[in-house]
């Protein structure tokens, strides 16, 4: 791979992985027209997720330094609860009181990550092998991204409901995560399938937007350490430069998009990127058909 050609893959990335365009769909597409080559796999489509990953850290970093704070003090309080629970055994009255995990909406925020997880990682990890198999396949790409574009189409229709952390159920998140799992096929966007989601469950808009981005985070890394344990290929000094190189670009890219989606969805922006979804899509099947 080049450095022109990572340049041009991390912008791709950058932009689409925030806007419900479906980045893999593009990456994809990218890849086919720029004929990107690479021994590693997927390792540099999940290496440019973890550039964007770094922009949401930085977009939402009170949000993020709130959750990580009430993540340790949560699993302070459930240490805290075995405890009790091993004291009470032994006790006939009088028993000690457990202490309550959701006190706080950040708390509440925190659980509802945890359980969205579970459902991302199951489908992901059943997923990987489908996913690696239909990468560069533009029939699949094309097909996922018109699917994209009925989905984000009913983005800006659904009625406006406000539930905040404290409102939300485990059920919203484990319906979100799920989602999440599903969006790991190429063309299928993962912040339009998870945003639409959240909203479909009631979800605040500015909430459904830190949701969807926030739970991001896990389900990167986890898609990171899965491919690098993977990885039976060394990188050469001229890849790992192309690499760095397609990183920095999506990190900076990436920061630019993420606050235009965040204005987006407020504003009731997305139902226009459905009809671009619908068109890439298409040229995508028809390109593929005449390649046959």
């Amino acid at each position: 791979m080049s450095f022109g050609q990572a340049i041009v893959m991390g912008i791709v990335q950058g932009l689409t992985e925030f806007l419900p365009v479906s980045s893999s769909g593009h990456l994809a597409i990218f890849k086919n027209i720029l004929k990107v080559e690479t021994d590693t796999g997927i390792l540099f489509d999940v290496l440019l997720h973890f550039a964007t990953l770094i922009a949401v850290c930085l977009v939402f970093y009170r949000d993020i330094l709130r959750l990580v704070v009430e993540f340790f003090k949560i699993a302070g309080d459930v240490f805290k609860n075995i405890g009790r629970f091993f004291k009470n055994l032994g006790l006939k009255d009088n028993k000690l009181p457990y202490k309550k995990l959701a006190t706080s909406s950040y708390r509440r925020f925190v659980l509802l990550l945890l359980v969205s997880v579970i459902p991302t990682g199951i489908i992901g990890i059943l997923l990987k092998s489908v996913v690696e198999g239909v990468e560069g396949n533009l029939l699949v790409t094309g097909i996922c991204l018109i699917g994209t574009g009925g989905i984000i189409l009913t983005s800006d229709f659904i009625k406006e409901r406000h539930k905040k952390p404290r409102d939300a159920s485990y059920a919203d998140a484990a319906a979100i995560g799920t989602a999440q799992g599903i969006a790991t096929l190429p063309g299928l966007s993962r912040s339009g399938s998870t945003i639409v989601c959240a909203l479909l469950c009631g979800f605040d808009r500015m909430f459904a937007v830190k949701f969807s981005f926030i739970m991001s985070i896990p389900a990167i890394i986890g898609a990171l350490i899965l491919e690098l344990s993977d990885m039976e290929v060394g990188l050469g000094g001229a890849e790992i430069g192309a690499y760095i190189v397609g990183m920095v670009t999506a990190l900076i890219v990436g920061y630019v998009a993420l606050r235009l989606t965040v204005k987006l969805v407020m504003n009731r922006y997305f139902k226009y990127f459905s009809w671009y979804c619908f068109l890439i899509g298409a040229v995508s099947v028809v390109a593929y058909i005449i390649a046959l």
